[in-house]
C-alpha cells in the first residue's frame, strides 16, 4: 500500500513496534485492570450518585454485568477488578483482587486525602498487580476506574499539574444538572484554595487524588518499564497518568489514549500531554470501557504488519516498473 495511507493504523503498528521492540508486534493477552475505591469529597455532594453506588458497580463487575464486562469479552480482553478502597465490606470472590488501602479518602476539602505512606502503599500494589500480569504473558494493558466522586479527584489534579483554570476541569460527572455542576465548582475551588501550596506531582494526587488513582499510576510507571503497551481510559485514567507523566515524561511513549471523553476537561489534558485519542465517541463511562473499544485497533494494526503482502511479495512494483519500461520503448 502507499505509505501513509491507512494513517492513525500505521502510527499504532509503528509504536507497538517500538514499544515491543519487535518487526512483527503483536497484542498478546491483553488485560484491563479496573481499580475501585472511594472518595471523602463525595460527602460535599459534588456526584449525582450517593458513595455506596461504587461499592455496587463492583459487584455488578464481579457478576459480569456491567458494561466493561460486554465490551472486554467482546474484544477478548481479560479483566481484573481490584478493590484499592471501596468504603464497604465486599463480599469475598474469585475475581475480586483485595489490594486496600483504607476504606476510601478522606475528604479533602479538610486535608489531604492521604497520608504519603497510603500513597506510596498504593503506587506499590499498583506495580506489583501489573508484575502478576506482564509474567502471565501479558505485553497490552488497559487502565480503568470506578469511584464516586473521582471526576473531582480528577479535575483537581488536571487543574494543578496542567495550569489550567479549574473551570475548565470541572464536568457533570455521573450527570449533575447546572445546578449541582455549579455547587460542584465551588466545593472544588474551596478546597483548591485552603490547600497548601502543592509543587511535586506525588503531593498532589495524595492531596486530592484516590486509592484507585494512585494505584493506576503505579501501575502505569511499572507498565512502561516492563515496555508493555498501555491503553489509557477516560478522564479520570488521564488524571492518574498526568501524575505518571509528571514523574516520568517517557511514560507516553508506550501509550495509547484511546478515547476522547465527554467530560470537558479531557480534551485540555491530552493536548497538555500532546498527544490525540484514537476514537472520539462520546463516551464517558470510564470502567475501561474505551480501552475494550480501542483494543481491536491495536490488533488489526498489529495483523497488518504481519499480514500483509509488500509490493515485491504481491509483484506490484514489478509490474509497474515493466509497464514504465513498456511506455518508454513505444515513446
Amino acid at each position: 500500500m502507499p505509505a501513509g495511507s491507512l494513517g492513525v493504523i500505521e502510527d499504532i503498528a509503528r509504536r507497538l513496534a517500538f514499544i515491543h521492540n519487535t518487526l512483527k508486534p503483536e497484542v498478546l493477552r491483553p488485560t484491563i485492570i479496573v481499580f475501585a475505591a472511594d472518595h471523602g469529597i463525595a460527602a460535599e455532594g459534588v456526584s449525582a450518585y450517593p458513595q455506596s453506588v461504587t461499592a455496587s458497580m463492583v459487584t455488578n463487575f464481579l457478576r459480569g454485568g456491567a458494561a466493561i464486562n460486554v465490551l472486554a469479552r467482546q474484544s477478548q480482553a481479560e479483566l481484573l477488578v481490584v478493590d484499592a478502597g471501596v468504603n464497604a465490606k465486599l463480599a469475598s470472590h474469585s475475581g475480586l483482587i483485595s489490594a486496600r488501602v483504607g476504606s476510601g479518602t478522606q475528604n479533602f476539602l479538610h486535608g489531604p486525602a492521604m497520608s504519603k505512606a497510603q500513597l506510596e502503599t498504593a503506587m506499590l500494589h499498583g506495580r506489583t498487580l501489573v508484575n502478576e500480569v506482564y509474567e502471565q504473558g501479558c505485553n497490552t494493558i488497559g487502565f480503568g476506574e470506578m469511584g464516586i466522586a473521582n471526576s473531582s479527584a480528577a479535575a483537581v489534579i488536571m487543574s494543578q499539574l496542567c495550569g489550567v483554570p479549574l473551570r475548565q476541569c470541572v464536568g457533570p460527572g455521573t450527570g449533575l444538572d447546572d445546578r449541582g455542576l455549579q455547587h460542584k465548582i465551588a466545593v472544588l475551588e474551596t478546597a483548591m484554595a485552603r490547600a497548601p501550596k502543592l509543587s511535586k506531582p506525588e503531593d498532589v494526587i495524595a492531596y486530592f487524588g484516590g486509592f484507585e488513582l494512585a494505584m493506576m499510576c503505579g501501575a502505569m510507571l511499572r507498565a512502561s518499564e516492563l515496555r508493555m503497551a498501555q491503553l489509557v481510559d477516560g478522564y479520570c485514567s488521564t488524571a492518574a497518568f498526568l501524575v505518571a507523566h509528571a514523574i516520568d515524561p517517557h511514560l507516553v511513549d508506550y501509550s495509547f489514549f484511546s478515547h476522547l471523553s465527554a467530560e470537558p476537561g479531557h480534551a485540555l489534558a491530552l493536548e497538555h500531554l500532546g498527544v490525540k485519542a484514537l476514537l472520539q465517541l462520546s463516551m464517558r463511562l470510564g470502567e475501561g470501557t474505551g480501552c475494550a473499544v480501542a483494543l481491536p485497533l491495536l490488533r488489526m494494526a498489529t495483523a497488518l504488519v504481519r499480514e500483509m503482502a509488500t509490493f515485491d511479495e504481491a509483484q506490484i512494483a514489478k509490474v509497474s516498473r515493466a509497464a514504465k519500461d513498456a511506455g518508454s520503448q513505444q515513446d
